[in-house]
């Protein structure tokens, strides 16, 4: 029987030639990143944050995760140490579309996979709400209907987009735009938008 040992794995050099090589290519897209763009998500945000909006946020596969932990940056990390004492009006309503196991599969079994955010939608939204869409895949069905809904309820629609963006671009208010076609830096470059964005709140609302 085949054993892992015998696989050819790289020596120590040529680990660190691969760490290096991981290195450049995130760094490569990082410093292709629109800042322009990224200061009108923020004004978007702000404004929803300042007029007590909620903002939602709806990822596919597994950056569902990341969904969960920008809610959760929004929410908490925001306010820094002892949120508990900071001034109520500085607190967001950052909710992940992600995170209702049960409502998501409740659709997903009894009608289709396409319905688990933008039925989540309907329930929660009002007027000049916000939706973040954050996937490397463009054209997931659950995404796209959750935009439709967005758009016909007048909530601001955000996607942080990768490649050339396709068709995406054209269906939401506003887009980041990440130049790669390599997924796991297009994951590192989402979380890094996520904390430049909460670091952006923290250090106005601290």
């Amino acid at each position: 029987m085949e054993t892992k040992k015998n696989y050819e794995w790289l020596d120590n050099q040529g680990k660190c030639d691969f760490s290096k090589w991981y290195i450049q290519e995130l760094e490569g897209t990082l410093n292709l990143l629109n800042h322009e763009e990224i200061a009108w998500v923020i004004e978007t945000i702000e404004k929803a944050f300042l007029d007590w909006k909620k903002i939602f946020i709806a990822w596919n596969w597994w950056s569902s995760a990341t969904a969960s932990h920008m809610a959760s940056d929004l929410q908490k990390t925001t306010l820094w140490k002892q949120p508990q004492t900071k001034n109520n009006n500085f607190k967001f309503k950052a909710i992940s579309l992600s995170d209702n196991i049960p409502v998501m599969t409740a659709w997903g079994n009894d009608e289709w996979y396409d319905y688990i955010f933008s039925e989540q939608l309907k329930t929660l939204w009002d007027e000049w709400d916000v939706l973040i869409i954050i996937t490397w895949s463009w054209n997931s069905w659950n995404l796209i209907k959750a935009i439709e809904v967005a758009k016909e309820n007048w909530i601001k629609t955000i996607w942080f987009l990768w490649f050339d963006g396709w068709k995406a671009k054209w269906m939401v208010d506003q887009s980041i735009f990440v130049d790669s076609t390599n997924y796991w830096p297009i994951e590192d470059i989402h979380m890094v938008l996520v904390h430049l964005i909460t670091w952006y709140f923290k250090w106005q609302i601290n």
